[in-house]
């Protein structure tokens, strides 16, 4: 009786032992059960996140800043952080420093600094945020006043944990119409993220970059300083020393940026060890001093000197540049000069590059990638393909340009130095490469006209994409060609040839007119208008001269698969000389389009070309007539 009792409950307790067993095994699943899919949960929150951040704005200032550091001559602007000024700035609350600096002086890269400086000083402390902005000149159509604000609230909205309410309230409401917030919605937005934290500190270096036209400057301070006002945000910008900025910030603490000696001094200590020429080791101390008393607070005289000093091979030579170099309000032109002196030093296959290079950054319609800039070199006018083998290296083409070209690494963008060697190459185009809008015109529609094109659109996003991957100049090339031949002093070799060949006509329309999908910035290569032809291109651009003689064989009245004509397209972008001569050619001028039901009178009053209006109104257009939408 004991043995059975025994040998019972042994199995009992294995049961029960059995049993655990299996409840923790269970209860193992049912915990890795869950953790699956808070993962999920997750990434689909930060999926949507990212998705929402993007459709504020696509902008990352992010790799500028990284890209300045990169630049900046480690100890230098220490001054700065160390000054009085900075230091009453930091630590009160809506405090303005306004940071005015002659051209040159390093404005920028002491941006960075502070920038730096902030992050690390606050990176944990969740309750401070910093949002900075970069104005640039060539960045104008993305830094509209509406686009300003929005990278301020996103980058707000980023440093929070989870993103804000009204964030995504801002998002819903115009997901389903697929539309884009207006500027008080924005504004509105940022202020109400500003005020989630306990303190802000916006940060906009190159005020003077920013646009003016249509008020777009004037109202961004307009809002900056409401939001100040509205959250005690401390504000730090940067600018060159114009009047109406000036005026803007009378009240504010001021403090001029100017190159500290020091600074120059380390600068160069960096240039010269990077070197490795025993010339500049050994006379270091004579090049130190003799540039440094050249640069008078104008940080750039100081790389740009540099540039002009390395080159020397001799004792003698070096000497009599050190001797020599320029100074006052002129040294920046002078600068350069002697710059252009050295690339026409080089051999004529150099020279050549060196001021194709220059020519296309100074006149392209919007910064150019490095890769985009390669395709462009290696384009030989006539061939039907692009050879690889003639494809420049990136280094050749900034070493070739003595120093008036970089490459910001994290953008992989190539551009001039500064701002003032735009402006030096604008002024003094006609010297240097006078025929350079005709010869990029031509380039660009010899890169539209290659086989590639031939089988012309594509019938895929995935095809668009990867065609746009493959032709590193395509997306330039459709978008901008136009406007360079508007600009040419003389005849463009190859565009009536282009645009009479329909099938690259067409592809060349598509990365024309394809569009980011607001919702998840990919591109939608397919909801454009089909049968687009050369005459709806040239008219869509403005070029009238080609206008004229394409209207030779061409009927004026042609319509794309939207039912939209060349006169559609002309009046919609405002080019009354194209509009005049269509309608001077017999150019039905009540025709409605298909997709929106406007007329050519509509487009031109929707993008109020007043001119053309009344040029359509003349010619007896009705002014009653109303598109789909009322």
């Amino acid at each position: 009786m004991e043995k059975n009792s025994a040998e019972h409950n042994k199995h009992l307790f294995q049961l029960i032992q059995s049993f655990e067993a299996v409840s923790i095994q269970r209860n193992q699943q049912l915990t890795d059960v869950k953790i699956g899919i808070d993962v999920l949960h997750h990434a689909h929150d930060d999926q949507q996140r990212q998705t929402i951040l993007g459709w504020l704005t696509s902008i990352d200032y992010g790799a500028q800043q990284r890209d300045f550091i990169d630049r900046r001559q480690q100890g230098t602007g220490q001054w700065l952080l160390n000054s009085d000024e900075f230091q009453t700035w930091l630590n009160a609350e809506k405090q303005t420093l306004f940071c005015p600096g002659i051209p040159g002086a390093g404005k920028t890269i002491l941006t960075a600094v502070a920038i730096k400086d902030l992050i690390t000083r606050f990176q944990n402390n969740p309750g401070v945020g910093i949002a900075y902005l970069y104005c640039n000149f060539r960045r104008k159509d993305e830094q509209k006043e509406h686009d300003l604000l929005a990278s301020l609230l996103k980058q707000l909205s980023s440093g929070r944990s989870s993103l804000p309410d009204s964030v995504n309230l801002l998002y819903d409401k115009h997901k389903e119409k697929r539309t884009r917030p207006s500027l008080d919605e924005i504004s509105g937005t940022l202020q109400s993220v500003a005020g989630s934290y306990s303190r802000v500190i916006i940060i906009v270096d190159a005020l003077d970059e920013c646009q003016v036209t249509d008020g777009c400057r004037e109202t961004f301070l307009s809002e900056i300083f409401s939001l100040q006002t509205k959250t005690k945000a401390n504000l730090f910008a940067t600018s060159r020393f114009i009047p109406d900025i000036i005026e803007k910030f009378q009240g504010s603490t001021t403090f001029e940026i100017r190159a500290h000696d020091e600074d120059v001094r380390q600068y160069l200590d960096g240039r010269i060890a990077k070197s490795g020429q025993k010339l500049l080791e050994t006379h270091r101390q004579e090049i130190k001093t003799a540039i440094t008393k050249a640069v008078d607070g104008m940080f750039l005289l100081a790389q740009l000197h540099f540039e002009s000093v390395s080159t020397k091979k001799t004792l003698k030579k070096m000497k009599d540049v050190l001797k020599n170099l320029p100074i006052g309000p002129k040294a920046y032109d002078s600068a350069y000069e002697e710059a252009m002196k050295r690339i026409a030093g080089h051999d004529t296959d150099s020279e050549e590059l060196a001021k194709q290079v220059l020519s296309w950054i100074t006149c392209s319609k919007r910064p150019l990638s490095a890769s985009e800039l390669q395709h462009a070199l290696a384009v030989e006018v006539g061939e039907v393909k692009l050879d690889d083998d003639n494809l420049p290296e990136i280094e050749d083409i900034v070493s070739i340009c003595a120093g008036l070209v970089t490459i910001d690494e994290e953008s992989n963008i190539i551009r001039l130095v500064h701002y003032t060697t735009q402006e030096y190459f604008e002024r003094t185009q006609r010297q240097w490469f006078p025929n350079a809008q005709a010869d990029i015109t031509t380039i660009c529609v010899s890169y539209l006209s290659f086989d590639e094109f031939q089988s012309g659109i594509c019938q895929s996003d995935n095809e668009f994409e990867q065609r746009l991957q493959s032709n590193k100049l395509y997306d330039y090339a459709a978008h901008n060609w136009g406007y360079h031949a508007r600009e040419a002093l003389t005849s463009c070799e190859g565009v009536i040839e282009f645009l009479q060949r329909q099938a690259q006509v067409e592809a060349s329309s598509q990365a024309l007119m394809a569009v980011e999908r607001w919702w998840s910035g990919s591109i939608d290569s397919q909801e454009i208008p089909n049968k687009i032809t050369g005459l709806h291109l040239a008219a869509y651009f403005g070029v009238d001269d080609t206008v004229g003689t394409l209207l030779g064989s061409n009927s004026c009245d042609a319509k794309d698969s939207y039912g939209r004509t060349p006169l559609s397209y002309a009046a919609e972008a405002g080019h009354e000389a194209v509009v005049r001569l269509l309608l001077d050619r017999g150019a039905q001028f009540g025709t409605k389009d298909m997709k929106h039901g406007r007329t050519p009178l509509l487009w031109a009053t929707r993008g109020g070309h007043e001119a053309i209006v009344g040029l359509l109104l003349d010619r007896g257009a009705e002014l009653k007539t109303k598109d789909m939408k009322y």
